[in-house]
């Protein structure tokens, strides 16, 4: 079963919040997989990992890159999972296909674009009801621009 969660970007873009995200999955000794809806954003989000931070970064891989099976995070336009991956991120609208194979699927939208937020709340009526979840959480950034769940 699958812990679902949606995260409401409202302070941060994606390229802010999704390395901490990672970043904290890597510490939880998971591996990742990241879904995008297309092979712009990939490449976007692929240089963010490399960049957001002056003395880190998150190891990362995709199918240009090679070592599939050995990348801690994955980065995909499909619904690959070369690694063994425990938790999946969706972004950008990508695909919530196969999220019942991991442990923990995590669905990030911009709460400053309308028709993402339109589109999450279809998500959340379509995945509510599912026998694959095992808890469904719904997240919102607050002014520091940290995480509270909501109720």
């Amino acid at each position: 079963m699958t812990d679902v969660r949606f995260y409401h970007l409202q302070r941060s873009r994606l390229e802010d919040a999704l390395p901490i995200m990672l970043r904290r999955t890597l510490e939880r000794e998971a591996r990742a997989v990241v879904r995008f809806s297309s092979p712009e954003r990939l490449a976007d989000l692929d240089e963010a990992l490399w960049t957001f931070d002056e003395a880190e970064f998150i190891p990362h891989g995709h199918e240009e890159t090679g070592f599939a099976d050995q990348q801690p995070v994955w980065l995909t336009t499909s619904l690959d999972n070369p690694a063994g991956g425990s938790y999946l991120f969706i972004t950008d609208g990508a695909s919530t296909d196969g999220f019942e194979a991991f442990e923990v699927c995590c669905i990030l939208f911009d709460g400053r674009h309308e028709p993402s937020v339109v589109q999450a709340r279809q998500r959340w009526a379509d995945i509510k009801g599912q026998a694959a979840v095992k808890e469904l959480s719904y997240w919102k950034q607050n002014q520091r621009g940290g995480w509270e769940k909501q109720q």
